[in-house]
């Protein structure tokens, strides 16, 4: 069976840094319960490696597509739900700092990956959506993570719309670090990670932990009412029949 997640180490002289691919092409990189659990095991790995930051990065066109309706529709979303919180809480505990490199559309859950990230670099064509009103669901889960980074205003206006937005609305409403021009985007990743190797692994850890003590206290206060709310509105008979009319009786996602 072939890994949904790639890890990779590059460099060397004491100034690596680890690169972890969502490739999940077939379903867009939707989170998947396998996914999320290679891709905890991919962070848990950088921390043990001889490397001073990670990169999140994904092949094919889709930066990440949210959850996976289809194993949602079938399973429920009890075990995914907190199986994602435990991967959000990985990236802000991670003694690492971690690169989100966006170059495609990102939907719902993946804006929690994004979120989580310590920096997100994106090519600015890139478009976000919290999807969840119009499917009858919530933006539960990964409110953990993105309440506390985009502005209260914002976070209003994108979680009730659904609508979608671009770069420039992400970085201005706090979500996303910097947007580039696409052929730009291998540039500034590599800039920020340069400047990130070079510093001291001390200084690294300890700057990660000042920067996310709010963040990982606001995650751990709501987690389990976030995991409640998301199993629960997945399961609900609305839900439940926008999700079969999304899947199409294919047993995948539709665009």
């Amino acid at each position: 069976m072939d890994a949904l997640v790639r890890y990779e180490r590059v460099g060397g002289d004491g100034r690596a840094h680890a690169r972890v691919t969502l490739d999940s092409d077939r379903n867009r990189n939707a989170l998947s319960a396998r996914l999320l659990d290679e891709l905890r095991s991919a962070l848990l790995r950088s921390a043990e490696d001889d490397v001073r930051a990670v990169v999140i990065q994904a092949d094919g066109p889709v930066f990440c597509s949210g959850a996976d309706l289809a194993e949602a529709h079938r399973d429920g979303m009890a075990t995914s739900a907190r199986d994602l919180a435990g991967t959000l809480r990985t990236i802000l505990t991670l003694p690492l700092p971690v690169v989100a490199r966006v170059h495609g559309p990102v939907r719902a859950g993946g804006i929690g990956i994004v979120a989580a990230c310590d920096v997100a670099v994106a090519a600015d064509d890139v478009t976000y959506a919290f999807t969840e009103a119009r499917l009858g669901l919530a933006p539960a889960v990964i409110s953990l993570t993105v309440l506390p980074r985009m502005t209260p205003r914002t976070a209003g206006l994108t979680f009730l719309t659904a609508g979608p937005f671009d770069g420039r609305f992400a970085v201005d409403s706090g979500l996303i670090t910097l947007a580039v021009p696409g052929s730009e985007l291998d540039e500034a990743v590599d800039g920020v990670v340069g400047d990130l190797v070079a510093a001291e692994p001390q200084g690294l850890r300890e700057t990660k932990r000042l920067l996310n003590t709010e963040a990982l206290r606001y995650l751990d206060d709501h987690q389990p009412a976030m995991v409640d709310l998301s199993a629960r509105l997945f399961g609900s008979e609305i839900a439940r029949a926008h999700m079969a009319r999304f899947l199409g009786g294919t047993g995948e996602e539709t665009p």
